[in-house]
C-alpha cells in the first residue's frame, strides 16, 4: 500500500492494485474491490490494450479464487479477446484457465477446444509436465461420456509422467486410471492402478489428494462387496481429513462409505455411529455452502451492478457527445438548406421553364411524326389509286377487242366496283388514322360549322395537314384549279373573310 502511493506509472499503479486486492480478497472483500477499482482505473489511463488485458487477467483470477465463476469468465474473455491473435506466453496460460472454469460450470464442449489449444502449444515447446496435467484434464473431460476416450487421455499422460517421476501427478493418474477402469467394470485392473496409488509415500505428496485415492479405493471395494477393505480404506481417509479438514466434502464421502460398508458387513451399531457423523458434517457443509453461495451471489451482484452503472455511465457521455454533435449538425445543415432553398428555388423554376419547352417540342415531333405518317398513308393511297387506274385502262383496253357482250359486261361490273370500293376504302381508313391522331379537330369543326359536307370535312383534314394544293390535287384525284375553287367556298363557309387570315393557320387552332 505504501509503494502504491508513490508510484508515478499508472501501469505499476494498476499492477500493485491488483496485488493489494488479491491479498485482501479473503479477508476484506469491499476493500479488494476498492483495489480493483483503482487498478482498472490506473490501467486505462495507461492507453495500453495489453496493460488493460493483464488487469482483467489477473481480477478474473481473483473471481475465480473467490469461486465467482462468471464474473471470472467475463473478465478472462475480455483479457482473451486481446491476446487471441497474439503468440504470448500469457495467453496459453488464460487459455488453461478458461478450459478450466468451462470444465466446472460443465461446458465441455469448450473446455475440450481449449485444452486442445494449450495442449498443441505444449507439444511445440515440449513442455512435459503440462502436457501430463493437460491430457490428464483431458481425460477427466471424458470420464463419464466417453470412458474409452477418458482412459486413452489417461494413459498418455501416464508415457509423460514416467519420465518426469513426480509422484503427484503419478497419485492423480493412477487413481484416475483406477476410477476409470472401475466405471467400464474391469475392477481386476482398477485395484491395479488404486494399489500403485496407495503405494505412494512421498512426503511432498498432498495428504488431501491420498484420502481422495482411499476414499476412491474403498468405493471399489464396496462395490464388489468386499466391506472390510471398504471400511479399512474408509477409515484411512477419514483419519487424514479429521486432521486437515474434518468438515469437507471428502471428510463426508469417507463417513458415507464406512456408513454403507458396516450397513452391509451387519455391524449396525457402528453404521448408526457414523451415519449421525455423516449428518453433523453435512448440516456443516450445507451451512458453509449456503454462506459461500450468498457471498458468491453478492459478488455476482455487485460485478452486476458495477457494470450496469459503468454502461449508464458511458451511455451519458455518449449521449452528451451525441447531443452535441447533433446541435452542430442541426446548425449547419439550417444553413446548408437556407442556402440551397434559394438555389432550388432557381432551378425548379428554370427546371420548369425547360421541361414545358421539352414538353413542348415533344409533342410537336409527335405530331409531325403522325402527321409525316398520315400523309404517308396518302401518298401510299395515291400509288395504290394509280396502279387501279392502269388496271381500269387495261379493262377497257380489253373490253373493246372482246366479242362477246357478256364478257363486256362483265368488264364493266369489275372496273366499277375497283372505281367505287377504291375510293370508299381510301377515305374511310384515312378518316379513322386522323381521328386518332387529332382527336378534338372534327368536334370543335362542327361545333363551329356544323353546315359542312363530307368533302369539305376531308379538305379541312388535308389542309390541317398543311398540304399545298398541287398535293391535294394529286391525293384527291382532282385538278389544281379545282382544288383552289373548292379553297375558296370553304373560306366563305368557314366565314373567314379576312383575306390576311391563312385558312391553314385557321383549321390548325382548331385542334
Amino acid at each position: 500500500m505504501d509503494s502504491l502511493s508513490i508510484v508515478s506509472s499508472e501501469t505499476e499503479k494498476s499492477r500493485i492494485s491488483l496485488e493489494i486486492a488479491e491479498k485482501l480478497a479473503n479477508t476484506d472483500w469491499k476493500r479488494a474491490l476498492h483495489y480493483i477499482e483503482v487498478g482498472e482505473d490506473a490501467a486505462l489511463k495507461t492507453g495500453s490494450e495489453k496493460v488493460l488485458a493483464d488487469y482483467y487477467t489477473q481480477t478474473g483470477y481473483i473471481y475465480y479464487d473467490k469461486d465467482a465463476l462468471d464474473v471470472a469468465l467475463d473478465y478472462l474473455l475480455k483479457a482473451y479477446d486481446y491476446y487471441r491473435d497474439r503468440e504470448f506466453a500469457e495467453k496459453y496460460g488464460l487459455e488453461n484457465r478458461l478450459a478450466i472454469v468451462y470444465a466446472r460450470i460443465e461446458n465441455h464442449d469448450l473446455a475440450l477446444q481449449y485444452f486442445q489449444r494449450i495442449y498443441s502449444y505444449q507439444f511445440k515447446q515440449k513442455d512435459t509436465i503440462f502436457l501430463a496435467k493437460t491430457l490428464n484434464n483431458i481425460g477427466n473431460l471424458y470420464l463419464e461420456t466417453e470412458i474409452d476416450s477418458s482412459l486413452l487421455y489417461y494413459h498418455r499422460s501416464l508415457s509423460f509422467v514416467k519420465e518426469l517421476e513426480d509422484d503427484n501427478l503419478f497419485l492423480y493418474l493412477y487413481t484416475n486410471l483406477g476410477r476409470a477402469y472401475a466405471i467400464k467394470g474391469q475392477h481386476e485392473i482398477a485395484k491395479t492402478y488404486f494399489i500403485k496409488a496407495v503405494a505412494l509415500r512421498d512426503e511432498n505428496v498432498d495428504v488431501r489428494t491420498i484420502a481422495w485415492t482411499y476414499n476412491e479405493f474403498s468405493e471399489l471395494y464396496l462395490n464388489k462387496d468386499m466391506s472390510d477393505s471398504s471400511i479399512y480404506f474408509a477409515q484411512r481417509a477419514n483419519r487424514i481429513l479429521d486432521s486437515v479438514a474434518p468438515y469437507s466434502f471428502g471428510s463426508q464421502r469417507s463417513v458415507e462409505l464406512l456408513y454403507k460398508a458396516y450397513v452391509a458387513n451387519n455391524d449396525y451399531k457402528s453404521a448408526a455411529t457414523y451415519f449421525d457423523t455423516f449428518n453433523n458434517i453435512r448440516d456443516s457443509i450445507n451451512i458453509e455452502e449456503k454462506k459461500v453461495n450468498v457471498e458468491k451471489l453478492m459478488i455476482a451482484q455487485e460485478y452486476r451492478s458495477k457494470e450496469k452503472i459503468r454502461v449508464l455511465e458511458e451511455s451519458e457521455r455518449r449521449f452528451k457527445y451525441l447531443i452535441i454533435g447533433l446541435s452542430l449538425l442541426t446548425l449547419l445543415l439550417v444553413l446548408i438548406i437556407l442556402l440551397l432553398r434559394y438555389r432550388t428555388k432557381l432551378k425548379n423554376s428554370q427546371l420548369e421553364k425547360e421541361l414545358i419547352q421539352a414538353r413542348r417540342k415533344e409533342l410537336v415531333a409527335s405530331l409531325e411524326l403522325k402527321n409525316k405518317e398520315l400523309i404517308g398513308k396518302a401518298m401510299n393511297e395515291i400509288h395504290r389509286t394509280e396502279i387501279i387506274d392502269d388496271i381500269l385502262i387495261d379493262l377497257k383496253s380489253v373490253k373493246r377487242k372482246a366479242v362477246r357482250k357478256e364478257t363486256q359486261q362483265a368488264i364493266d361490273f369489275i372496273a366499277k366496283r375497283l372505281e367505287r370500293d377504291t375510293s370508299n376504302n381510301m377515305w374511310q381508313e384515312f378518316e379513322v388514322r386522323f381521328e386518332q391522331v387529332h382527336e378534338s379537330f372534327y368536334r370543335n369543326l362542327f361545333e363551329k360549322h356544323p353546315d359542312l359536307t363530307p368533302r369539305d370535312k376531308r379538305l379541312c383534314a388535308l389542309l390541317k395537314l398543311n398540304l399545298a394544293s398541287k398535293e391535294i390535287a394529286q391525293i384527291t384525284g382532282q385538278s389544281f384549279k379545282s382544288v383552289e375553287n373548292a379553297r375558296t367556298r370553304l373560306r366563305k363557309k368557314l366565314d373567314i373573310t379576312n383575306i390576311k387570315t391563312d385558312l391553314s393557320s385557321y383549321l390548325a387552332g382548331l385542334g
